[in-house]
């Protein structure tokens, strides 16, 4: 009954050995078709999946006054281009940034580092001052981001790019690249309703702005928090955000 019971325990430490050996210790996971290595700790890549909307709650989140925050750098996979937002071209580069979204998850993913794509963002501007609705639309700049993880590379994104072309072959994942972008101090609010209607929320936050004794210091930034196509107009959440110095 002893030896059994000794037996009993010796297997149940072993087995503790070897999970703390298998989940414990970092290691290196090689892509079997590319001999790409991702860093990772087994452990954490097991466990978790990182979602960036709740590790930046303050970021995407927003009440319908105005409030300063303060937005530190973050890693996006972006696309840059000009034209009305209801043309073919920004419908086209927004497919493309998501094909590119999805394809670096994908990547992650097969590594151990999964992570939830996140909100799709743009930035507006115009060649001119003021926001870019005081201008016609055709004349309006944007970039389309879609915010990575920390932990993701240039390197594993252009491999990941290459692959989303082989498949889909959309011209536009040719434009995507990673970015880096760090807003600092920042005015944003929620508005909630269609986008035409924005301008007057857009005007609060100015308000806001002037009184606080700040001025604009960057593009203006949207981060569309509601899917159009599921989400009647009057319901739409867009958190529109100024970075101001």
């Amino acid at each position: 009954m002893k030896l059994h019971l000794w037996c009993h325990w010796l297997l149940l430490v072993i087995g503790l050995v070897h999970q703390f050996l298998v989940y414990e210790q970092p290691c290196v996971i090689t892509h079997r078709r590319t001999r790409i290595s991702y860093p990772c700790n087994t452990k954490l890549a097991v466990m978790l999946k990182t979602d960036l909307t709740k590790v930046h709650k303050e970021l995407y989140t927003a009440k319908s006054q105005p409030a300063l925050i303060f937005v530190p750098a973050g890693h996006y996979v972006a696309i840059t281009g000009k034209g009305d937002p209801d043309g073919p071209v920004f419908a086209e580069s927004t497919q493309a940034l998501y094909t590119a979204a999805y394809s670096v998850k994908n990547a992650y993913k097969q590594a151990g580092q999964d992570f939830t794509v996140s909100k799709l963002e743009g930035t507006w501007w115009v060649e001119q001052e003021g926001y870019p609705r005081d201008a016609p639309r055709e004349e309006w700049h944007w970039q389309l981001l879609i915010r990575m993880p920390d932990y993701v590379t240039s390197t594993i994104v252009q491999h990941a790019l290459k692959t989303a072309f082989q498949k889909k072959q959309l011209p536009l994942l040719q434009k995507v690249s990673l970015v880096t972008l760090a807003e600092g101090r920042s005015v944003q609010i929620l508005h909630t309703g269609p986008y035409s209607e924005e301008p007057a929320t857009l005007k609060v936050m100015e308000h806001f702005i002037k009184e606080e004794g700040l001025v604009y210091n960057g593009r203006h930034h949207e981060i569309y928090l509601s899917d159009p196509r599921k989400t009647a107009p009057a319901k739409m959440k867009t958190i529109l955000r100024q970075p101001v110095k």
